[in-house]
């Protein structure tokens, strides 16, 4: 499977903000965006600020980068995610960014039991959980309504699981999953909210360029 392999925190400086994506390493002074705050290449310090309004596309363009990135997917998936969305009843942008949310990587990560969105897919890949009892290895995975995650049992005696339960208790799973720390699980109740995605992520203007 396709994946991005190049230098993440250039992707961070490319869109003039931190996404988060070397988890913890995001927080401490090694962070890309502490020590370059511009826009990578050879004249990313000469440009014109990141900040201006640009051009509609422009803008809409940035937009979609930010959310592809942001969840590590390429475009052609992203593409067929938004395709999906569109034919689903209710508002398209709100509908892409719950599905962005319930792929199994994300909801790996938003219980905590991962550093960043790709050491969740590494887990995943690597068959550390399981879906309803059954063993899963494909991060794009959409989990459903009341399906349940869980880290396989040999998996939860490794050091790894062990210390980052621990982290995780120190911090809050999302409101829309049931995460059982004790059973090695998270349960999902309902649908994500805007409100609980994401703020910097405008899918109006994503699904602007869409529709073009």
């Amino acid at each position: 499977m396709a994946r991005y392999t190049g230098p993440v925190c250039k992707l961070c400086r490319r869109e003039g903000e931190k996404m988060f994506l070397k988890g913890s390493r995001c927080y401490s002074p090694k962070c890309a965006m502490e020590k370059r705050n511009y826009a990578p290449g050879q004249h990313g310090k000469t440009k014109m600020g990141r900040n201006e309004r640009g051009s509609d596309y422009a803008r809409q363009l940035r937009a979609k980068q930010r959310a592809r990135r942001t969840y590590g997917i390429l475009e052609r998936q992203f593409r067929r995610y938004f395709s999906s969305a569109s034919k689903t009843r209710g508002l398209t942008g709100l509908n892409l960014l719950q599905t962005l949310e319930l792929r199994f990587d994300n909801v790996v990560y938003r219980m905590g039991l991962a550093d960043s969105r790709a050491q969740a897919r590494q887990l995943v890949n690597h068959g550390h959980f399981s879906v309803n009892g059954v063993k899963s290895d494909i991060p794009s995975m959409l989990i459903r309504l009341g399906d349940t995650v869980t880290v396989r049992e040999g998996s939860q005696k490794l050091t790894f699981f062990k210390e980052m339960a621990d982290i995780a208790e120190k911090r809050p799973a999302a409101l829309w999953l049931d995460r059982d720390l004790k059973g090695w699980s998270g349960r999902v109740t309902r649908l994500p909210e805007r409100a609980e995605i994401d703020g910097s992520l405008d899918e109006q203007l994503i699904v602007e360029y869409y529709s073009r």
